[in-house]
């Protein structure tokens, strides 16, 4: 009696009907010209597979296996099937050049397996995350301060969730924008990885957790910023942005390698921070007047000065805010454009292209603008040609790497700007940095110390030369903590400034070729504060504190 294997011959009917869907798609690829591809014998990218959200790539039965830049593989079963060509047409409004290969759907079904790398991404766009309203809620419930994130990251870190990767950086994300998060930085060390969240200006640490969770967060980071998962050995930058609640955040990401690893570091840019009021920026009742005055000309060169992460972007951003009105044409040139403010023409600089803030600027003025914001000013090109637009009736705003206002006169000529054009061109030259502030809700005032009263005696007499009197000086603040600033006993940021008009007694001067000490002799009759003058009085309004002041400037 023959047995028969149901079992065997259902084997040997599907492997035949394999071969057979195989020899049609090589079939089909000789006539059609395109080739063929199998997709068990290649390497499927996520981050390639990932440019398509899976319900279309099933829908039109393709699948994108490679990209190398904007250059794509897709696999696809039928080039003339409607839904394919919608696909493809998505893909190449998007930038993406595709070359087309043939396969079987068995083929398409394996590539489909490397989805389950990415569904936990509720909604994948290019470089584009969308974190639902109702996860927003819980997480503003449950995050109030970096010890609510450290639990919470603490809770999923300790689970066997197959979530557990999407939701690590969920709650890295929602409570880096909910805490005013300004950098999320990790950082692979030799036994773990460690989660850092600046806020005002000071790390402080979050999390760690083991290598590979590390990596898979790393992937998802990666996926998101549209960058190669396979580079692991050069640097690489890219951007998302976070949807909550309706108000879209900007993610740019900076990966570089390192002895244990890949670090990365996350840059919130939330617009909410850089709509700051002129007055909210910390400048006195007097450096306000001056300021509106300056900004409400209709021509000048206003330059604002200071090292990286001093607040210079924000205060040039404020500025265009306070002078945005419906009547006026505003153009800014920057790298990158970080922040988008309605009403302004934006541009970003591509130097690969050559459209360097040389470039932008002399565009710009092609436009037809009054108003102009050049990101910064770093070789005689692009300064020449700032003083020219502030000569010819533009209003131009821009920033300068110098250690204080009176250094920008000297580093302008340095860069071969004319003397005799500088003067009638520059109208202001500003420096600031940012300090700490003292929570509110937990400061205490105390007596100083016998260094600090020192410091004190000294600049109040000072202040007295230009005619400044602090309404006290035997009071100082203290930092406490409490909930409210994450027991550092610091809550945001505040500005410290100096300003030089550049009157006739200035711009006489620029012709002879100053050095930073005449320049600074002959601004001191405009009777305004200096940097570290100007943080004493902030140190004794109780704003913030001594050593706050000596971690920015020097006091001595």
């Amino acid at each position: 009696m023959v047995q028969f294997d149901e079992d065997s011959q259902l084997r040997k009917s599907a492997e035949l009907r394999g071969r057979q869907a195989e020899e049609f798609a090589q079939l089909a690829s000789s006539r059609l010209g395109i080739p063929y591809v199998d997709l068990s014998t290649v390497s499927i990218g996520p981050d390639a597979l990932g440019l398509v959200d899976e319900a279309k790539a099933r829908a039109g039965k393709i699948a994108v296996f490679r990209a190398a830049g904007k250059n794509i593989d897709v696999a696809v079963f039928s080039p003339q099937s409607p839904r394919a060509i919608a696909a493809l047409d998505e893909l190449s409004g998007r930038g993406f050049i595709a070359t087309l290969h043939i396969t079987t759907e068995a083929s398409l079904a394996r590539a489909w397996k490397y989805y389950e790398d990415i569904q936990k991404i509720e909604r994948t766009k290019v470089g584009q995350i969308d974190i639902s309203g109702t996860d927003l809620a819980t997480f503003a419930s449950k995050i109030k301060t970096i010890e609510d994130t450290k639990k919470i990251l603490g809770e999923i870190l300790a689970g066997d969730s197959t979530s557990q990767v999407t939701a690590v950086l969920e709650v890295i994300l929602a409570s880096s924008i909910t805490l005013g998060v300004s950098d999320v930085h990790l950082e692979p060390e030799e036994h773990q990885v460690r989660a850092r969240f600046r806020i005002d200006g000071i790390l402080q640490d979050v999390a760690s957790f083991d290598a590979h969770i590390y990596k898979l967060v790393l992937s998802r980071i990666k996926l998101l910023s549209t960058l190669k998962l396979n580079i692991e050995s050069a640097r690489q930058d890219g951007r998302f942005s976070v949807i909550l609640s309706g108000l879209e955040i900007d993610i740019r990401t900076s990966i570089i390698p390192g002895a244990y690893g890949e670090a990365a570091v996350m840059r919130i840019l939330n617009p909410a921070s850089t709509k700051v009021k002129l007055q909210e920026l910390g400048m006195s009742d007097q450096l306000l007047e001056i300021v509106r005055k300056e900004i409400g000309k209709p021509n000048g060169l206003i330059l604002n000065t200071g090292p990286t992460g001093s607040g210079k972007t924000t205060t040039l951003y404020t500025f265009l805010r306070e002078v945005n009105e419906p009547g006026v044409k505003i153009i800014t040139i920057e790298d990158p454009v970080e922040y988008h403010i309605e009403g302004l023409v934006q541009t970003q600089v591509n130097e690969k292209k050559g459209y360097t803030f040389f470039e932008g600027l002399k565009s710009a003025m092609r436009q037809d603008p009054d108003i102009i914001m050049v990101g910064e000013i770093r070789d005689n090109d692009t300064a020449t040609t700032a003083v020219d637009a502030a000569l010819t009736g533009h209003l131009v705003f821009s920033t300068l790497h110098t250690n204080n206002a009176a250094g920008t006169i000297p580093r302008l000529i340095d860069l071969g700007v004319n003397t005799s054009v500088l003067g009638p061109a520059l109208s202001v030259a500003m420096a600031q940095r940012l300090v700490r502030t003292l929570c509110k809700e937990c400061r205490t005032f105390t007596e100083p110390d016998e260094r600090t009263k020192t410091i004190i005696t000294r600049f109040v007499a000072s202040l007295a030369e230009i005619g400044i009197t602090p309404s006290q000086t035997e009071k100082v603040g203290k930092p406490v903590g409490c909930p409210v600033c994450n027991n550092t006993g610091f809550k945001d940021r505040i500005g410290i400034f100096e300003v030089i008009l550049v009157d006739d007694a200035i711009g006489e001067l620029i012709a002879s070729n100053p050095g930073e000490g005449e320049i600074m002799k002959a601004a001191r009759v405009q009777k305004i504060p200096d940097m570290r003058e100007d943080g004493i009085i902030k140190l004794l309004q109780g704003l913030t504190t001594i050593e706050e002041l000596e971690r920015v400037v020097d006091l001595s």
